[in-house]
């Protein structure tokens, strides 16, 4: 094959992105270099591996969905072998890739990653915030190394660990009579207007809890960001439900909103680290799970959730072995 692994990952992102310009843009190279790199790989194939749709990106084809999957499984392959020599003589790589799912960039990664770097050393790190369905994505394709997310909606990925698990609680507004309770039935929350965080997965497993009373609240504001979601609250236009509250350094919610827990039972999404090494893991991904697990086990349940006293000791996770 005369495709250089750079070439594969060129196609391969037009693939994910379905627009040759979009990949130019987040790969940071030419249109010309990408659309050279899928001549070459068409020609390897013998087939079209996308269809041009003018003004309208591209559409891959049966025969370009095989040619990408294949490619992804040696994009990952290459990955774990350029870590693998790294592990082979101590070292860690001078960049982390890691990947979060988008609220958590504000809430909580900086000031975990700054436990990484004390004990690694100077490293970059690469941060991409995404959703649930990019993450799993950017993982396979071999563009990070690690992955921080929830488990909610469908998980392609074998090897996670499993950190805490996050219950559901309640954000109203500080003028909301509910506000000095202690905490709140479902069945209250259903009878006020929603704000809803937007994002794939995790809309339709907040929408879903209310299913339980055969009765969703009525949606009133919808956004892709936790903090906007804060900012709608606040500004009246509803409740939201949300999982992980402000940790640290992070910004600080204010006095315009309260958070209050939910009596309900319901089955709380567990956070996760997901990777592509299997039981292989390269010394990195090691030390970071077991960082990853110090800095929940030091902040607490209190300091992540907002739920019952009962529960809270049910929320952390036993490390394996």
């Amino acid at each position: 094959m005369n495709l250089t692994v750079r070439q594969l990952r060129y196609v391969c992102e037009v693939a994910r992105l379905g627009s040759v310009l979009a990949a130019s843009k987040s790969l940071y190279i030419s249109q010309s270099s990408i659309l050279a790199a899928i001549t070459l790989a068409e020609a390897e194939m013998g087939a079209r591996i996308f269809d041009r749709r003018p003004a309208r990106g591209v559409s891959i084809t049966p025969a370009g969905q095989r040619f990408v999957a294949a490619a992804r499984v040696m994009l990952a392959a290459e990955t774990e072998f350029n870590r693998s020599i790294g592990d082979l003589s101590g070292r860690v790589p001078k960049v982390l890739r890691i990947g979060c799912f988008e609220p958590f960039g504000a809430l909580f990664m900086p000031e975990m990653l700054r436990g990484y770097l004390d004990s690694v050393g100077d490293v970059e790190i690469d941060l991409v915030e995404a959703d649930q369905v990019q993450l799993q994505e950017r993982l396979v394709a071999g563009q990070i190394d690690l992955a921080i997310l929830y488990d909610i909606g469908p998980i392609g990925i074998d090897s996670v660990t499993r950190i805490c698990k996050v219950p559901a609680h309640a954000v109203l507004n500080a003028d909301d009579p509910l506000a000095v309770r202690d905490g709140i039935w479902l069945a209250e929350l259903a009878e006020r207007p929603l704000v809803l965080l937007d994002l794939p997965h995790t809309a339709t497993y907040l929408l879903t809890l209310f299913d339980v009373l055969a009765k969703r609240p009525e949606v009133r504001f919808r956004t892709r960001s936790y903090e906007t979601v804060r900012s709608a609250v606040a500004s009246g236009f509803g409740m939201a439900i949300l999982n992980m509250r402000p940790i640290g350094r992070a910004t600080a919610d204010g006095d315009e909103i309260v958070r209050k827990p939910i009596f309900d039972e319901l089955p709380p999404p567990t956070l996760i680290v997901a990777d592509m090494y299997g039981s292989a893991k390269p010394l990195f991904v090691r030390v970071f799970i077991e960082i990853f697990h110090r800095f929940f086990d030091t902040v607490g349940p209190s300091g992540f959730s907002v739920t019952t006293p009962e529960r809270e000791p049910l929320l952390l996770v036993a490390r394996k072995g």
